[in-house]
């Protein structure tokens, strides 16, 4: 066998340095950025004012101060979020804070964050959390008041409030200024349009009536 050239293995040395010195693009902050070649300039996020005009509220908000409507969806839940609206000094920073409201026995159903990894913190009641990794092995802990726990970045998680009788709330603080939500249920059964029927019933191994249902409980 013919051994590669000196100037080969030269070649391919430096491009790996190259590569190696290389920066990574920076992470997106939306879904997607369809490019539009009519526009010299696009943000990846917000435009900045101009910095003599900063004041402190700016840096500041209430936001979190108060609990959400837990009654706005079937589990039993709500998340306020601190946002470059409403914490402008927020902007490019790379975090997000988030406030949870989770009713007697609520839950935040399974979901991921694409762009973020997590640290929740729990303020009150009991919870339950987890995540799955791609093994599908279930990490679990069950968190009183002052204890955190991580999710890691874009695996699916979920928070369920042990308790029957009282409310629970935690405050999270996410790794990015989008970080992004997908619900795994409403993903799968309320996309538009729809995901054909007979995707669902193979990936999830039920009938034809299952998905009617599905679709119909979670509206």
């Amino acid at each position: 066998m013919k051994k590669p050239s000196h100037s080969l293995l030269h070649s391919l040395v430096t491009l790996a340095l190259l590569l190696g010195s290389a920066k990574a693009d920076p992470q997106p902050l939306q879904d997607y950025c369809i490019a539009d070649a009519s526009q010299p300039f696009f943000l990846n996020g917000a435009p900045c004012i101009d910095s003599s005009l900063a004041a402190s509220s700016h840096f500041t908000t209430s936001v979190l101060s108060k609990p959400g409507n837990t009654k706005a969806n079937p589990f039993g839940y709500s998340v306020k979020l601190t946002n470059v609206s409403n914490l402008p000094g927020l902007n490019t920073m790379g975090l997000t804070m988030a406030r949870l409201d989770l009713d007697p026995n609520g839950l935040v159903p399974l979901h991921s964050h694409p762009r973020a990894s997590e640290v929740t913190i729990c303020i009150k009641g009991t919870l339950l959390v987890g995540f799955v990794n791609t093994s599908n092995y279930l990490f679990t802990q069950l968190l009183r008041p002052g204890e955190s726990f991580v999710f890691p970045k874009g695996l699916i998680h979920f928070l369920y409030n042990m308790e029957s009788v009282g409310p629970a709330v935690a405050v999270s603080g996410l790794s990015s200024q989008f970080p992004g939500t997908q619900v795994a249920s409403l993903a799968a059964f309320t996309s538009k349009p729809p995901i054909p029927d007979e995707v669902l019933k193979r990936s999830f191994q039920i009938s034809n009536q299952d998905v009617a249902r599905i679709r119909r409980n979670l509206g």
